[in-house]
């Protein structure tokens, strides 16, 4: 940061924190926050729609339709080498997950080109074809803004990460247009253990970013009044649950080993090559998948059905019946791997909007399918408003973002009742199996999020031994006598004394009441005696590496609150003591549930 800025930030800085309140400040950053992640958002969204606009309707050329099915692999090549140029060595992630990530690990610090990285190279993947969503990246942008603003002006974790939920709740109002569901977001995803005082500065956010969008983009994302709901549709509305249910399953174990597919292979160019390539494809034979894919669900929502077929190379059977159920079923299979080929293979995008696009189609191909039958009569646009919800509730484990994104985005608020019956049946069925949501099921594998199911085990896998060690414990070595160490041993502390030899290695340890004899008796032998000769091996040491659940497992076993710790060539590094543990224990714990 420059000199005098920073020099221009620390007197801005001296003077609230003598002129305004802690809290006042908060709602006065909130309000900051709102409107610059709001504009992020708009930006993203001109960006991302000029460039797709340019392509299709401003760049002219005779053959310029053989180039779709290039542009997603040009959008993807593009983002990786903005990312290697000019984001470098820094860290540089997509998705709601890292977010989470920093709250649980890195302090609610996010890098600064998160800012702008994010909108560019969202803009470059979704703009040129790519099968992934604008509101992560808003979200990231967003929360990104908030983290900063608490870095540079000295806030703690709890207010910082306060600061990054009003930058996601911004990113979601500014991306979707809609305030409330940015605050469920944020209260549900990111701060799941919110307070009350801390949804007021996140509402604040949501607001304040909305009016942003109303301004600079004020275009809804979707243009419809639904009817009100049947009564006698309430089953159906139940077994839709059900069936979104299940394939919000489907879709979060595709994009997990789709993922994984991709993690695997070393070469950069093969990846994005595969990735590229396979969205082409997808591309060319489902038109409806390009970018952000709302595009095709409007007309679905306005019932004109036969749009689905339009521009795609089986456009002529689009007065089959069959042909566009078919078709629809196979669109709503492309878009799921599509989205997930996209972040695989480098591109940057999010898997919000797409689930939004997923659970339209899902909802479209179960109504559509039954009114064939002429069983039922269902409504097909409510029932793509229910798989919209349902969609972003099984996924995510956000059933109230769910609903009032549903809501809010197609003015389907009559339909309140049937939306809470669809999304809490599909977060049940995703829940139940799954376990956890698309965005923290990889934390948790790893030990990196606090679940409240086995929170103890949760943290207890965030706590290292090497960060527990105490060090400032006399060490004695083999070759010393017992008249050599006395001055040493009687000026401690500590009541514990660690062996070792001439590399270091551990070869036991004393308790004072062991040496207690040989420091009271005045016998020459005694006295001259070498450690090396007296002290008692003990195989109980606990390895630097050794997951801390069996390092406490391994003193209650004992009997004991303290341990010698060694590396792998059995070398001493220090003892570990229950009364640390619990400390740290105790701090992760006020961390992770005292967040106001």
């Amino acid at each position: 940061m420059n000199e005098k800025v920073f020099r221009y930030i620390v007197r801005i800085n001296h003077w609230r924190k003598g002129h305004i309140s802690q809290e006042n400040f908060l709602m006065i950053a909130a309000v900051i926050v709102g409107l610059l992640g709001g504009l992020a958002a708009s930006l993203l969204k001109v960006l991302t729609h000029s460039v797709a606009s340019f392509l299709q309707n401003d760049f002219h050329w005779e053959y310029k339709y053989y180039l779709y099915f290039f542009f997603p692999l040009i959008g993807i090549i593009l983002t990786t080498l903005y990312i290697k140029l000019f984001i470098r060595k820094r860290s540089f992630q997509s998705g709601i997950t890292p977010l989470i990530k920093s709250v649980v690990h890195k302090q609610s610090r996010l890098d600064f080109h998160n800012i702008y990285s994010q909108v560019i190279t969202s803009a470059l993947t979704v703009g040129m074809g790519g099968s992934a969503g604008l509101e992560a990246p808003s979200v990231s942008s967003g929360a990104s803004i908030g983290s900063n603003i608490g870095r540079i002006f000295g806030l703690n974790y709890r207010e910082t990460t306060l600061l990054l939920a009003c930058g996601g709740a911004a990113g979601i109002s500014g991306a979707f247009n809609s305030p409330f569901a940015g605050m469920i977001f944020a209260a549900e995803v990111l701060l799941p253990t919110f307070s009350i005082p801390a949804i007021i500065p996140i509402l604040i956010s949501a607001a304040f970013a909305s009016v942003v969008t109303k301004l600079t983009h004020s275009e809804p994302l979707f243009i419809l009044v639904p009817n009100e709901w049947s009564l006698n549709s309430f089953w159906m509305y139940v077994i839709f649950g059900v069936i979104a249910g299940f394939y919000t399953v489907y879709f979060s174990w595709q994009n997990e080993k789709i993922h994984h597919y991709f993690d695997t292979r070393k070469n950069l160019i093969t990846k994005i090559l595969t990735g590229g390539i396979l969205l082409g494809i997808l591309v060319a034979f489902f038109p409806a998948i390009y970018g952000e894919g709302y595009i095709a669900i409007q007309p679905l929502l306005d019932k004109n059905y036969n749009s689905l077929l339009d521009n795609s190379l089986f456009a002529s059977y689009n007065q089959s019946v069959v042909a566009l159920l078919l078709f629809a079923l196979l669109t709503l299979l492309a878009k799921t791997a599509a989205c997930s080929i996209t972040m695989g293979s480098g591109g940057n995008g999010g898997m919000f909007g797409p689930s939004v696009g997923v659970g339209g189609l899902l909802g479209f191909v179960f109504a559509y399918s039954l009114n064939q039958t002429h069983w039922v009569e269902l409504n097909v646009t409510n029932f793509m408003i229910f798989g919209m919800a349902a969609s972003v509730s099984g996924m995510m484990h956000a059933p109230l973002t769910g609903i009032f994104l549903a809501a809010e985005i197609t003015g389907g608020y009559s339909l309140i009742v049937p939306l809470m019956v669809v999304s809490a049946f599909t977060f049940f069925i995703n829940k139940k199996i799954r376990k956890y949501s698309i965005y923290t099921k990889e934390l948790v594998e790893q030990g990196s999020l606090i679940e409240d199911a086995n929170k103890d085990e949760s943290i207890l896998n965030n706590m290292q031994i090497a960060q527990l060690v105490e060090n400032d414990f006399v060490v004695l070595k083999t070759t010393d006598t017992i008249a050599e160490t006395r001055n040493a041993i009687m000026g401690s502390d500590r009541q514990m004394y660690a062996v070792v030899d001439e590399q270091n290695v551990f070869k036991g340890m004393f308790t004072i009441e062991d040496l207690i004899p040989f420091l009271l008796n005045e016998d020459g032998n005694r006295q001259t005696k070498k450690i090396g000769e007296i002290v008692q091996p003990t195989k109980d040491v606990i390895l630097i590496d050794l997951p801390m659940k069996k390092a406490i497992q391994l003193m209650d076993q004992r009997n004991t609150r303290i341990l010698p710790v060694v590396n792998q060539q059995k070398q001493y590094v220090g003892f570990i003591t229950k009364n640390k543990i619990f400390r740290k224990y105790r701090e992760l714990l006020i961390r992770h549930y005292d967040i106001r």
